[in-house]
């Protein structure tokens, strides 16, 4: 069955808050609308015209400088006009389309279509108006549900203000329409031009901030998701049964987040071997992010199957290789191996920066990079050389990413460098921090330093030994 050719009526200007009366069909009728408990006006319908209609349907929004448009969804076996003049906040009329049935609503439903005016009378999808027949002709009726029609609409049009028309003393009907999704509901044969135009930009904001609430509703419960998710994500060390004593800060530089591509982890084997570990995937995205997370999640089960030095650092590469979204990403590492007694550790590096090593009476120093292999996924079949690395009796060991030695230093632009936080953890040590006072003012520092926040995630961790004498 062809469609029905829409009509589009261009409402003309109303003069003094009154709409003109318009002849239809030899005679002028007046009629009036009811928002909710409003008073009635009096007004008369518009002259009717033609104007085209697009095809895709698209967002109700509007801007102070673009004419509202009403979509009306009837069919009026009378034909008659029941919109009467209508203008916006700024006095510019307001367009109308008429729709016959859903059909060809759903064909006006163009992007500047802000507002619905349905008319609750018009028969739900499957049936026709004045019947209790079903469609099939099984004479089972949709009693049950009188608002189908508009149940539709919402679905046909979630982003569109809808205003629900029945007839007059039905309120309970328009009620019942505003609770099902409707922005509010008018009495049919009560439509005012004023108060029309009134319920229509109230529909069309009411719409707006309820979508924009849900929106930001929406996104604070993925804020929240993704929190909890990336919390959980975060590692715990460890280290029951050991007498070393452990402090972390971890910083991403990702606004609003909590894992950046840095990633550390310290656990403890069960011949009391501690292992310690802290690397860095390049870039700064939620994919780095997660591969840093994949990294340290292989790193600990393997190191708790066993494996250390150069044949965990091959294996982690592996896993590097097939994880990584693209052949140029690449991760910088550093463990540690600290034996039982703790007084020597092992100690591998994959293209990091070196651990700074603290005692009492000595300043605190890099240990020894002189045999740092490549970062992993760089080379194939790249070894990577374990030192021994002679601690003492009592001592501090902090491993860091280079986020906390890239961040600038005044507005000279000049980096603080490996050098820089040597010094800088010097005199902290000096002062007498210790464990987490120390993490926690060293990177307050580099972010002074820096004049705010670092554009780069930071990772420290802190293991610390007490002479046991």
């Amino acid at each position: 069955m062809p469609v029905p050719v829409p009509r589009q009526r261009a409402i003309p200007a109303a003069e003094g808050g009154q709409a003109h009366a318009a002849s239809h069909n030899g005679g002028t009728t007046q009629v009036s609308v009811e928002t909710g408990a409003g008073a009635p006006r009096t007004a008369g319908p518009a002259a009717s015209d033609t104007d085209r209609a697009g095809t895709a349907p698209g967002r109700a929004e509007t801007t102070a400088h673009t004419n509202l448009t009403l979509l009306l969804i009837e069919d009026d076996p009378a034909g008659s006009p029941i919109v009467p003049d209508l203008l916006d906040q700024a006095g510019k009329p307001i367009r109308v389309r008429t729709a016959r049935n859903l059909t060809e609503a759903e064909r006006l439903l163009t992007d500047d279509v802000h507002c619905i005016l349905l008319d609750l009378a018009l028969p739900a999808p499957g049936r026709t108006r004045n019947t209790d027949t079903a469609a099939d002709g099984s004479g089972e009726a949709d009693d049950h549900d009188e608002l189908a029609v508009l149940k539709h609409v919402l679905q046909l049009a979630p982003r569109h203000a809808v205003l629900a028309l029945t007839a007059s003393g039905d309120a309970e009907r328009g009620a019942e329409a505003v609770r099902v999704g409707a922005q509010d509901y008018l009495f049919r044969d009560e439509l005012d031009g004023r108060l029309l135009s009134r319920a229509i930009r109230y529909a069309v904001e009411r719409k707006r901030s309820d979508s924009a609430e849900r929106r930001l509703a929406e996104g604070r419960m993925r804020a929240q998701e993704n929190r909890r998710l990336e919390r959980g994500l975060l590692p715990t060390p460890l280290l029951e049964g050991s007498s070393l004593r452990f402090a972390a800060r971890y910083r991403p530089g990702r606004s609003r987040a909590l894992l950046g591509g840095d990633f550390y982890d310290v656990v403890r084997t069960s011949d009391g071997t501690v292992h310690a570990m802290i690397g860095d995937v390049c870039g700064h995205g939620p994919d780095e992010a997660a591969l840093g997370v994949e990294l340290r999640i292989a790193w600990r089960a393997l190191t708790l199957a066993g494996l250390c030095g150069d044949e965990l650092l091959g294996t982690l590469q592996q896993v590097l290789e097939h994880e990584r979204t693209n052949d140029e990403i690449f991760a910088t590492l550093c463990t540690v191996d600290i034996e039982p007694d703790g007084r020597r550790a092992g100690l591998c590096l994959a293209g990091h920066p070196s651990p700074l090593l603290a005692r009492p009476g000595l300043p605190a120093q890099l240990l020894p990079y002189d045999n740092n292999g490549p970062a992993l996924g760089l080379l194939p079949g790249a070894r990577w050389p374990r030192m021994q690395v002679e601690l003492g009796s009592e001592w501090s060991l902090m491993l860091y990413t280079d986020g906390l030695i890239e961040g600038r230093v005044g507005d000279s632009g000049e980096r603080l460098g490996q050098d820089g936080m040597v010094e800088m953890v010097r005199r902290q040590i000096d002062t007498g921090l210790r464990g987490e006072q120390l993490l926690q003012a060293a990177v307050n520092e580099v972010r002074e330093l820096n004049g705010g926040e670092l554009t780069d995630d930071v990772a420290v961790l802190l293991l610390d030994r007490a002479d046991a004498r």
